[in-house]
């Protein structure tokens, strides 16, 4: 067992770590009141090859495929913005969905797109319904098969991107009666006609981020635009497939929750040893020191969940016990607790907008909801142990 960095992780967290100082902290406060798509950033990132360094070479992307290390530079993105992180990160669902399920012309034709660092592209997931959020069996969007096409119907909501993306990976049902087995996933392209975008929603916290509705009204896309092709095709991968793919995804969620908690520990743990109060620094209060030790200490152990949950997608090993959802769990819960006890250790001026620290509790509140809320996670998690022990 080694907890060391190698030199190439120790490099990409530089990078990832200066990029987040340099370009995304000192806009992130202008983005937050805008709430509009921090284009200028994403372009930088590009360039840097941080939105595609996680793609393999042959589709652009700079072939990094250890988890542990996408893990190391999500938590730096977003110590710097959660909300601008979301907007360089959120491509990464779709195109997520687009290398587990895709066939390999599939692959070739829409992952170069999300690499490209001179004009990158935005990707965006179809799956939450305003009825069917955790309850994907509940989906009510349709996909019908008329001749050489497929006839899209349904609304999207929460959707990432949605509405913007150039590519849209969206979740359908083919067969209504075969349940999650009737779920498939589809590509639908920017500009195709019936693809709207419905309400965008102002948010509580990660405002640069857009987050709109997906509106399929009659929306028609050639059959070599379901992903995976068509059943008893040798290609073919069940849209139910993909989503329990994607479950291996959800340790980089809880990566970007720990950067939102480590900036507000660092953040608290600085002021209490500059504020003085009663002729002493505040740090040298137990109260205060006692709230700076937890911080710590959780902080550490969610690290830990989720570089073992990494390690595990390394070795292609099962989430027996649900450990992808442990560190995604526990990640979010120490997001919110972390910068809930920054505001305090702050005060007033923690309440203030003049500080950064309310912003990182509004942040932090999302990841205990999205993808997969905390007491969803609890519930695979128990599911897990019960069968696996």
């Amino acid at each position: 067992m080694d907890f060391a960095l190698t030199d190439e992780q120790k490099e990409f967290q530089k990078l990832a770590r200066d990029f987040a100082r340099n370009e995304i902290r000192p806009v992130a406060h202008i983005y937050d009141d805008t709430e509009e798509v921090p284009w200028d950033v994403i372009k930088k990132a590009a360039k840097l090859g941080l939105t595609s360094y996680r793609y393999p070479v042959e589709y652009g992307g700079l072939g990094i495929s250890d988890p542990i290390t996408s893990l190391i530079m999500t938590e730096e993105i977003y110590w710097g913005c959660a909300g601008i992180g979301t907007a360089i990160n959120g491509t990464g669902l779709a195109a997520t969905g687009i290398m587990v399920a895709g066939t390999e012309e599939q692959k070739k034709k829409f992952i170069p797109q999300f690499c490209d660092p001179d004009n990158p592209r935005l990707g965006a997931m179809g799956l939450t319904e305003p009825s069917a959020g955790s309850d994907v069996s509940a989906m009510a969007t349709t996909a019908v098969k008329d001749g050489n096409e497929y006839v899209l119907n349904g609304t999207k909501q929460f959707i990432t991107n949605g509405g913007i993306a150039d590519v849209h990976v969206i979740f359908a049902q083919t067969d209504k009666e075969k349940g999650w087995n009737g779920v498939a996933a589809f590509v639908v392209e920017k500009g195709t006609p019936g693809l709207k975008m419905g309400k965008k929603e102002i948010k509580m916290g990660v405002r640069a981020s857009h987050t709109a509705q997906v509106i399929l009204e009659d929306c028609r896309i050639p059959l070599e635009n379901r992903l995976g092709g068509e059943p008893g095709e040798p290609t073919h991968i069940s849209g139910l497939a993909a989503l329990k793919m994607l479950e291996r995804t959800r340790p980089s969620v809880g990566a970007a929750a720990l950067g939102i908690a480590r900036a507000a520990y660092e953040y608290s743990l600085e002021y209490a040893k500059e504020r003085k109060q009663f002729g002493k620094p505040i740090i040298k209060n137990q109260a205060i020191a006692f709230k700076l030790a937890d911080m710590a200490t959780e902080i550490e152990a969610a690290r830990l969940l989720l570089w073992k949950a990494g390690w595990l997608v390394k070795n292609n090993q099962p989430f027996a016990r649900g450990e992808g959802s442990m560190s995604k769990l526990y990640a979010g819960d120490v997001a919110v607790k972390t910068a809930t006890e920054a505001i305090q250790i702050l005060g007033g001026y923690g309440y203030s907008r003049e500080y950064p620290v309310e912003k990182w509790l509004r942040d932090a509140k999302i990841y205990q909801i999205w993808e997969g809320t905390a007491e969803i996670q609890r519930l695979v998690i128990s599911r897990m142990i019960e069968q696996n022990g």
